[in-house]
C-alpha cells in the first residue's frame, strides 16, 4: 500500500508543533499577506521556527503564496520568493500564473505545488501545470471520485496529487469568491474573506400599493443563510482514496483553534494507521463519532460521491455543533514528586470553565479513545489553594476581574497583571474609567454574525473564553460610536 501524507493546517508555530505531536506528516502555513488567511499567516520567524523544527524531526512544510496579485504586490512576491529560497520549505502553494513565474525564477529549488484555487478538474489542467514547473497538484474539491480516479489512473508517474479530505468549503468555485469583496470590501482571494456567504440573512418585500414600506418574509428564528455550506468529511470514504493512491491529504483549519488541530489530525491519523495495518475491518463509525465531539458545522462528503447531492448546505443558520468544551491544555507538571510520579499535579491552560466532578477527557497522541476522568481536585496556581471551580477569566488579556451585581446589571472591575497588556495600556492612556460596555445574548456567534451583517467591523470573528466561564465576541469602536462593545453568552 502506497504511503500517504497527511497535511494539517498550521495557523501559528505552536499549532504546528501540536499537529505534528498528533500525527501530521506536513504542515502548510502562510506568509506576511500573501495567501489567502491573512490573519493566521506567521511572522517571519515563526516560519523560520517551524520549518527548522518540522525538518529536525524529519516533517514537511508547504508554504502558502496563493494569492490572486496584482502588480502593485510583485515587489513583495519577489523579496519573499527570494526569502523562502533561502529558508528550504519543502513546497510554496500557489495559484496565480504570474507569481508561479516568479517563483520559478527567484526560488528555483523549491517545488510548487498549484493550489486549489487555480480550479484543477481535469488531468489536462494537471498536464499544463505539469508542463509550468509544478510538481503537486492540488485538486478542487467540486471533484467526484470517478473524476479523481481518472485522474490517478492517467498521469504520469512523478506528478503528486492532493485533496482535502476534511474542513470548511467556501460557497464558490474552488473558494475564488467575490461576495465578501463586494459586500464588506474584504477580498476573499487577497486572504480578507469576512464569510459573508455564512451571514445570516433577512429577506424584505415591497408591496406594491406601499412604496416604501418593506414587509419581512419569514423563514426560521435564524433568518437564512443563503450560501452556508456544511464542512466537508471523507473519513467515510478514506479508503477509497488511499487505495486510488492519492499522495496528500489535506485537512482545512489554519484559523482553528489549537484543540481543533489536535483532534482532527488525531482522529485521521489513527483511521489511515489502522486502515494500513487492517483494511478488511476498516470501522469509519468510530472515527465519526470522535469527530462529532469537535465543534463544528454539519458534515457533508459534498460532491465525492455524488455530483447531485443537495446534501451540502445549512438553511438553518450558522450553527456550531458544541457538545464538548476545550476545557485547557496541560502545559506541565508541579516540582512535587515526593509521593510518586503520578501524585503531582497537572499544570493546565485554563480555556473554559473547570470544576469538581466535571467528566473531561484527555486527548492523548496516536490513541483514538481519549482518557475520560472526573476531576476530584481543584488547586489556585498562585496560591495553591485548594478551590470548587476554576473560569479562564482574560489571562490572555493580562486582567483579573471582580463581578458585583446592582440590579439586573453586573460590574465588572478589572485590574491589570502586566502593564504590556491592554488594560495596562489603557490605563496609562486614559487613567481608570468605564473601559467597555457588555450586553448578554443567547448565541454569541450569532450575535456577532448578525453585528457583522448590520455592518459593524468585529474584532473577534468567532466567540472565545472570558471571565465565568461564558463566551465573548467585541465589536470595534469604530463602528459602535467609540464605545468597546461586548457580547456574552453561553454558546
Amino acid at each position: 500500500m502506497k504511503e500517504v501524507e497527511l497535511l494539517a493546517p498550521a495557523g501559528s508555530y505552536e499549532k504546528a508543533k501540536i499537529a505534528f505531536l498528533y500525527g501530521a506528516d506536513a504542515v502548510y502555513c502562510g506568509t506576511s499577506s500573501l495567501s489567502l488567511r491573512t490573519r493566521a499567516d506567521m511572522k517571519d520567524d515563526d516560519l523560520v521556527n517551524t520549518i527548522k523544527y518540522a525538518h529536525s524531526i524529519g516533517k514537511k512544510v508547504y508554504v502558502t503564496l496563493n494569492i490572486f496579485a496584482w502588480d502593485e504586490k510583485y515587489e513583495e512576491i519577489i523579496e519573499m520568493a527570494k526569502k523562502l529560497e533561502e529558508l528550504k520549505p519543502d513546497g510554496i502553494i500557489a495559484a496565480d500564473g504570474g507569481v508561479i513565474e516568479v517563483l520559478k525564477q527567484y526560488a528555483p529549488s523549491i517545488a510548487i505545488n498549484v493550489s486549489t484555487q487555480a480550479n484543477i478538474v481535469s488531468l489536462h489542467d494537471c498536464n499544463f501545470w505539469r508542463k509550468n514547473g509544478a510538481k503537486r497538484m492540488i485538486l478542487a474539491r467540486e471533484m467526484n471520485k470517478k473524476q479523481l480516479k481518472y485522474i490517478m489512473d492517467n498521469k504520469p508517474e512523478d506528478m503528486e496529487i492532493e485533496i482535502f479530505i476534511h474542513g470548511a468549503i467556501c460557497f464558490a468555485y474552488s473558494g475564488r469568491c467575490f461576495l465578501s469583496d463586494f459586500l464588506t470590501c474584504r477580498s476573499a482571494n487577497l486572504g480578507d474573506c469576512a464569510q459573508s456567504c455564512r451571514w445570516s440573512y433577512n429577506l424584505y418585500a415591497e408591496e406594491k400599493n406601499t412604496p416604501g414600506q418593506f414587509m419581512p418574509i419569514e423563514t426560521n428564528e435564524y433568518g437564512t443563510s443563503i450560501f452556508s455550506s456544511k464542512d466537508l468529511c471523507l473519513i467515510n470514504e478514506l479508503p477509497e482514496i488511499i487505495d486510488m493512491g492519492v499522495d496528500s491529504l489535506k485537512i482545512e483549519g489554519r484559523l482553528k483553534t489549537e484543540y481543533y488541530v489536535a483532534s482532527i489530525v488525531n482522529v485521521y491519523r489513527n483511521a489511515i494507521d489502522d486502515y494500513k495495518k487492517d483494511p478488511t475491518h476498516y470501522d469509519a463509525e468510530k472515527y465519526m463519532k470522535e469527530i462529532e465531539k469537535i465543534k463544528t458545522r454539519e458534515l457533508t462528503t459534498f460532491y465525492f460521491n455524488d455530483r447531485k447531492n443537495t446534501d451540502i448546505q445549512e438553511y438553518d443558520g450558522h450553527q456550531y455543533n458544541e457538545k464538548y468544551q476545550f476545557g485547557g491544555k496541560i502545559v506541565g507538571y508541579d516540582n512535587d514528586i515526593n509521593n510518586g510520579e503520578d501524585s503531582r499535579k497537572v499544570i493546565v491552560d485554563i480555556r473554559n470553565r473547570l470544576a469538581i466532578g466535571d467528566t473531561m477527557e484527555i486527548l492523548v497522541p496516536y490513541q483514538l479513545e481519549p482518557i475520560e476522568f472526573k476531576i476530584e481536585k481543584l488547586w489556585d496556581i498562585d496560591t495553591d489553594q485548594e478551590i470548587d471551580a476554576v473560569s479562564p477569566g482574560v489571562k490572555d488579556q493580562k486582567v483579573k476581574t471582580a463581578f458585583f451585581k446592582v440590579g439586573q446589571t453586573k460590574i465588572e472591575l478589572l485590574e491589570s497583571t502586566d502593564p504590556e497588556g491592554p488594560i495596562g495600556k489603557f490605563v496609562e492612556k486614559n487613567g481608570g474609567g468605564m473601559h467597555h460596555i457588555a450586553f448578554a445574548v443567547e448565541d454569541v456567534q450569532a450575535a456577532l454574525n448578525d453585528a457583522q451583517a448590520a455592518g459593524c467591523q468585529l474584532i473577534d470573528k468567532a466567540p472565545r473564553g472570558g471571565a465565568e466561564g461564558l463566551r465573548i465576541g467585541f465589536l470595534h469602536p469604530k463602528s459602535t460610536f467609540r464605545v468597546l462593545t461586548e457580547l456574552c453568552g453561553t454558546k
